[in-house]
């Protein structure tokens, strides 16, 4: 097998006219997959042929195996869990990211992508209104953006009891507190887990989810040694955000690591209307984001900011005499992430960010809550139906009475198909959650969806 000029050229044009095929079937298809796991695993586990099969016919046999299969996620009648769809400029630069097929982790090798992470990174951190001078670093998503915030803390509050964590480990350090509201999401405590953290100290938490000051306040007086304080904006069930100003400070007075988890929230920094829900936000020492949620870039794309850039890459750089390093700017992707072998991540960020400009990303941000407070207000008018959750950004939460009752409407819903909303807990009660995440979802996808709830509920 070779490759010549051509190679690529057929079958990257059925890759195009499929591709096309499914997102011109996206707003009209139902939503969830028409094929079990059970069937498609049948249709794709067939014996190996022996001999090689043209990459044409390879392309379009796979388009044709998994269309029954795909969930249309990026629709704008799409409202599980918190997935975004994909910006039109952003899902071209992630094709032209797989084509140039860059190991994007140092400067000097690849310095394209580089420029367009850095000049993304920079963009990031003004529209966020988080210190200009950040350290800012691509990750596969939320939970390994969470990894890298709390593991530059990690290091941090040891070095600062006098602890080298490159030369000991944790084997015989101090022990690190980590204290994190009730309602915090796993991916929190799956970073824990993997840092050798243990499980954290929970704080009690208000209705909606945000973290009490005055209980973190006692816990905090109560810890001796090294801590670590992680908030939330956004809560997964609620949308609502940590009061940060007033619990920064306080962590700070106990010389605490401060972390916020925004995988899908950190994104109403942006917007004008909003921002005062974060006030005081910019005084934390690291933060998480997705770009593949609410800024709705392809999966998958994590962010992590460290207000001290030199910190960072001394928790995550390495030198070694085959890796040419760049004399100038920057450190190296690398040295901000865990993984080394890494895809351009960002450059569907910039291509997003450059598409939008600062206006168009506070019109989407700002758009998707608007939507949210429409859903939460137009199903609130039907009979039987509660929203549990004040709608401060794009989680809504329902439920129909009982338990038995509020299961049954949501499998209603998925067996329709016309939208997607998933079932969770909260409060002890089975809910309906609906997230906006999506860039495409308008009014009449809004109204579409009300009325879906309403046929769903009155049966």
């Amino acid at each position: 097998m070779g490759a010549d000029d051509d190679a690529y050229a057929e079958p990257l044009d059925h890759a195009h006219s499929n591709a096309l095929s499914w997102l011109a079937s996206v707003g009209e298809r139902p939503v969830g997959p028409r094929s079990s796991i059970e069937e498609l695993v049948s249709a794709f586990a067939f014996p190996l042929q022996d001999e090689p099969l043209d990459p044409v016919s390879v392309v379009d046999e796979l388009s044709r195996l998994a269309e029954p299969g795909l969930m249309a996620m990026p629709s704008g009648r799409f409202f599980g869990w918190v997935i975004g769809g994909t910006l039109p400029a952003a899902l071209g630069a992630d094709w032209m990211v797989s084509a140039w097929d860059q190991n994007a982790g140092m400067r000097y090798a690849t310095p394209a992508v580089a420029a367009a992470e850095e000049a993304a990174g920079g963009w990031l951190v003004d529209l966020l209104g988080l210190p200009p001078a950040s350290g800012v670093g691509f990750t596969t998503g939320a939970t390994m953006a969470n990894f890298v915030g709390i593991a530059t803390g990690r290091k941090a509050v040891l070095d600062a009891v006098g602890w080298d964590l490159h030369e000991h480990g944790l084997t015989g350090a101090p022990r690190i507190t980590v204290l994190v509201g009730e309602e915090r999401h796993a991916a929190v405590d799956l970073a824990l887990r993997y840092l050798g953290l243990g499980a954290p100290t929970v704080i009690p938490v208000d209705s909606e989810g945000r973290i009490r000051p005055d209980a973190l306040s006692a816990a905090l007086s109560h810890v001796n040694g090294p801590v670590i304080v992680c908030l939330q904006a956004g809560n997964l069930h609620s949308g609502a955000f940590d009061p940060m100003r007033q619990t920064i400070e306080n962590a700070h007075r106990h010389g605490a690591w401060v972390h916020v988890d925004g995988a899908f929230g950190l994104w109403a920094a942006v917007s004008p209307r909003l921002r005062g829900e974060l006030d005081g936000l910019e005084t934390a020492d690291s933060w998480a984001t997705d770009a593949h949620k609410t800024l709705n870039v392809p999966y998958d794309c994590g962010i992590a900011i460290v207000a001290r850039p030199g910190l960072l890459e001394a928790s995550f750089g390495v030198h070694t005499s085959y890796l040419i390093q760049a004399d100038q700017g920057l450190g190296d992707p690398f040295e901000r992430v865990p993984e080394f072998s890494r895809r351009a991540r960002g450059v569907p960020v910039w291509a997003a960010l450059r598409s939008l400009g600062r206006s168009g990303t506070i019109a989407l941000v700002e758009g998707l809550v608007d939507n949210a407070r429409a859903l939460a207000e137009g199903v609130a008018a039907l009979p039987g139906v509660e929203v549990l959750n004040d709608v401060v950004f794009t989680q809504v939460s329902l439920s129909f009475g009982s338990d038995e009752r509020t299961r049954a409407v949501t499998q209603q819903l998925i067996d329709d198909g016309r939208v997607w909303m998933s079932g969770s807990r909260w409060h002890d009660r089975d809910i309906l959650r609906i997230s906006v995440s999506n860039w495409s979802t308008d009014a009449s996808d809004v109204a579409y969806s009300i009325d879906a709830v309403r046929q769903a509920s009155s049966r």
